[in-house]
């Protein structure tokens, strides 16, 4: 089982900005691509930023221009800082493999609200 623990979720006001973190087993850093994934209430898990293991991203026309994903493969994290969040943003936010490999994580919430 591969074993992913998400953190950095939270309540935020529109406008506001959150960072989230995610610590993956060294199997995971080292080679593969890495990505997070949101699921909104009511909607299908959807790709949301993705890193491949030099370095390189992509992004989610919905996000891109707020949300930055990066790794640090020394210490088998990659990060989520989001910016500009929308009330739309709110969901829960995993970190994986992409392609997925393994199991989910716990996730964790974030909700853009006043």
């Amino acid at each position: 089982q591969v074993q992913l623990v998400e953190s950095g979720g939270g309540l935020v006001q529109p406008g506001g900005s959150l960072r989230l973190s995610c610590a993956a087993p060294t199997s995971l850093f080292r080679i593969y691509t890495m990505g997070w994934y949101r699921q909104l209430p009511g909607k299908q898990r959807e790709l949301v930023a993705r890193i491949i293991s030099s370095g390189g991203t992509n992004y989610a026309d919905s996000v891109k221009g707020r949300f930055t994903i990066s790794r640090d493969n020394a210490k088998n994290t990659v990060h989520l800082q989001m910016n500009s969040l929308k009330p739309e943003d709110t969901a829960v936010y995993y970190c994986n493999g992409d392609p997925v490999i393994g199991a989910w994580g716990q996730g964790t919430q974030v909700t853009v609200s006043s």
